[in-house]
């Protein structure tokens, strides 16, 4: 099956085809597929950054809440 048979341009987006075997619709516009590839990366890296943050937050709060027990078994202490 040659190229023109295998996919249909889809009407009113010349960007997309549909594959006749699958019928899947496929974008053939590489700089939007870049695009989107560009954006799922920075949602990544936004929610490792958002990870890491709530990581480091609980962390501290950790941190304050030994300190005030310390605090407290001192102030008991006297």
């Amino acid at each position: 099956m040659d190229e023109q048979q295998k996919y249909v341009e889809v009407e009113g987006n010349s960007d997309l085809v549909r594959e006749t075997g699958s019928k899947a619709i496929i974008n053939r516009n590489k700089s939007a597929y870049d695009l989107a590839i560009r954006r799922a990366k920075s949602a990544q890296e936004q929610r490792d950054e958002l990870r890491d943050t709530t990581r480091e937050i609980n962390s501290l709060k950790c941190e304050m809440h030994e300190i005030k027990s310390l605090l407290q078994e001192l102030v008991g202490k006297t």
